[in-house]
């Protein structure tokens, strides 16, 4: 059973750099052929997607957050990062990680979320 589970800040001021870890059990990262996603929820607004490594190493982000956005991976201990730039009160969210699987076409596992409000 994969479990993924997000840590980090919950507060942020603006200006700042938002920077959240999921660490992920019952599977590695470099396994054929999964993504490792970044996936937001605003407060009264639906899922956005940020972007993702793949077990490759190889990142794609989201066109509107690209700019700011960077993830990483740390494959000894199974990590992956979330550093989003420049934060403005509009990046409050819930923020999770889950696992896209390349075969199935959608996000099979998912962190249970945690909230950070950008705020000073």
């Amino acid at each position: 059973q994969v479990q993924l589970q997000e840590s980090g800040p919950g507060l942020v001021k603006p200006s700042q750099t938002l920077s959240l870890t999921c660490t992920v059990s019952g599977g590695s990262i470099t396994t054929n052929y999964y993504y490792w996603s970044w996936i937001r929820q605003p407060p009264g607004k639906g899922l956005e997607w940020i972007g993702y490594i793949a077990y490759s190493g190889s990142t794609y982000y989201s066109p509107s957050l690209k700019s700011r956005t960077s993830i990483s991976r740390d494959t000894s201990k199974n990590q992956f990062t979330l550093q989003l730039s420049s934060v403005t009160p509009e990046d409050t969210a819930v923020y999770y990680c889950a696992r896209w699987d390349t075969g199935s076409y959608y996000n099979d596992y998912w962190g249970q979320g945690t909230q950070v409000t950008v705020s000073s």
